[in-house]
């Protein structure tokens, strides 16, 4: 499970539609949606490339995507 709500903002912040960002992972905007959503779970390719797209550092990384 991801922290969705920091996730969210981040995107947020970012300018970047879903749409944008799901073709940037070659996800479908519905793909995306649901792996923000903890519907589905993020490959770990999928969060290098979502990380270095919306500039998110290790620290953030590891409190979004892999925390208890």
């Amino acid at each position: 499970m991801i922290k969705t709500i920091i996730l969210k903002e981040i995107i947020k912040e970012s300018g970047y539609k879903l749409s944008y960002i799901a073709s940037k992972l070659g996800l479908s905007r519905y793909s995306l949606s649901n792996k923000i959503n903890n519907v589905t779970e993020f490959t770990q390719s999928e969060i290098v490339k979502i990380s270095k797209l919306l500039k998110i550092n290790t620290d953030d990384i590891s409190n979004i995507f892999f925390y208890d």
